[in-house]
């Protein structure tokens, strides 16, 4: 592991196949091979696991979540995961680039209006019911099938299914009418999302980002408080936060190293940061994370 960085893998290292940035498999197996993605680390792409068998445990960002038959793990590009596995697990995996679907569909937002793919961990966990078990399950050998043998046109038969796995995922999982997630105040929220999961390590005032969106500080501060419960610049605290906490689960980076990439003026500042929004200074975080 190189020193400045955390684990990344991408669909290259775990695959042979990667012409159409996409891996689809049977998860024991997928394991066997993959024995060190039990440990913390990132993907630089979208990643989603079916369980039909097994228990233990998955940490998403820092969130614990118990593992058991028909769940549905989602994660998006950059999260900090591990594995904790109590006896065989099986299931199945999906790995795809953005490019795999941008190729294919005019909108290049498309994969956002799937609330699994917000990157907020809870959002992420879906249990499946009993009477949708049957057709999931469906779906995934049907991808498995044309993964392995595959025939004319196998790509984009490949992406029909992963949308109509993604589409019965979400009718499962969504309280709201689609049409209060297109609305403008949810589509000025997601932007706001974008926008700091680009720019977090300079920017972090409200006002920026305001700016960039063409409205007033305090339309923005008033959507957040109305959507979310907390105001613009707890947005972008919490966004900073949780790049700290994933960049602090690499033991080879010194406190001081992860204060620079960040951007913080020092290290007394970036503690007294930390310390406000966690309640334990980093050092201490991290030796919570060793124990």
């Amino acid at each position: 592991m190189n020193k400045a960085q955390f684990p990344v893998y991408d669909i290259s290292s775990l695959s042979n196949f990667t012409k159409e940035d996409i891996l689809i498999s049977r998860f024991a197996p997928y394991l066997a091979v993959h024995k060190n993605l039990l440990l913390p680390h990132k993907h630089d792409f979208y990643h989603l696991v079916f369980f039909t068998a097994g228990a233990g445990s998955h940490i998403i960002d820092f969130q614990s979540f118990p593992v058991s038959p028909h769940q549905i793990y989602f994660m998006i590009p950059g999260q900090v995961h591990s594995w904790n596995f109590t006896g065989p697990v099986d299931g199945y995996v999906i790995n795809f680039s953005e490019q795999f679907f941008n190729s294919f569909l005019h909108r290049a937002d498309y994969l956002d209006q799937f609330p699994f793919f917000s990157g907020s961990s809870i959002d992420q966990v879906i249990e499946v019911p009993i009477d949708s078990e049957s057709r999931t399950s469906n779906l995934f050998e049907q991808l498995i099938k044309e993964s392995e043998t595959p025939e004319r046109m196998s790509a984009d038969m490949v992406r029909v299914l992963m949308l109509e796995l993604f589409i019965t995922i979400s009718r499962l999982q969504t309280e709201k009418p689609a049409t209060d997630q297109l609305s403008y105040n949810y589509t000025l929220l997601k932007n706001f999302q974008k926008l700091i999961d680009k720019n977090f390590t300079k920017l972090r005032m409200p006002h920026e980002y305001a700016a960039m969106l063409y409205i007033t500080p305090n339309h923005l501060n008033a959507l957040c408080n109305d959507v979310l419960g907390i105001s613009a610049g707890e947005v972008i605290r919490k966004r900073v936060t949780l790049e700290v906490k994933r960049l602090l689960v690499n033991f080879d980076l010194s406190i001081s190293e992860i204060a620079g990439q960040l951007n913080f003026p020092d290290n007394s500042y970036f503690t007294k940061f930390f310390k406000k929004q966690e309640g334990l200074s980093p050092e201490e975080f991290r030796k919570n994370l060793k124990q």
